[in-house]
């Protein structure tokens, strides 16, 4: 077609655009100087990976003041066993992707916070009774 009968055609004011891709040609981008869209998400993934991995690398777990302040109120006594099989479970519990976990150990419960490697809080039975625990999202019994 002739520029001329384009000129014709059209209405003022409206600039013709370019011509049609023609169907199956890809797209051309021209190259940048930052990282490609594959790259930075392959990096972000690479940083979650080694941050879960640093979530489960058996770090014994703490117990907070108000766990501790429990405890000794409650006069909850814990084995080494126990803590043992509640750091194997901490683990478990991190590879699933609990954040908060409820942990049953014998007539105790523990609230754990996954991500800090943090026991939280702890209940006897008789404390337990008629209890609702909230903001967790996980439960073990060991």
């Amino acid at each position: 077609m002739d520029p001329n009968d384009i000129s014709r055609v059209q209405q003022p004011g409206i600039i013709p655009g370019p011509t049609a891709r023609p169907v199956g040609q890809p797209v051309e981008i021209p190259p940048t100087s930052s990282p490609s869209f594959r790259a930075v998400l392959d990096n972000v993934a690479a940083q979650q990976q080694q941050k879960s991995s640093a979530a489960t690398s058996s770090e014994p777990l703490k117990f907070s003041a108000h766990a501790m302040q429990r405890l000794q109120s409650r006069n909850i006594s814990l084995t080494s066993d126990d803590v043992t099989k509640m750091n194997a479970m901490a683990d478990k519990a991190a590879a699933k992707g609990a954040k908060n976990s409820l942990f049953l150990v014998r007539d105790t419960a523990f609230v754990v916070s996954i991500k800090n490697r943090t026991v939280i809080t702890a209940v006897d039975a008789d404390s337990m009774k008629d209890n609702v625990f909230t903001n967790i999202d996980s439960a073990a019994i060991i």
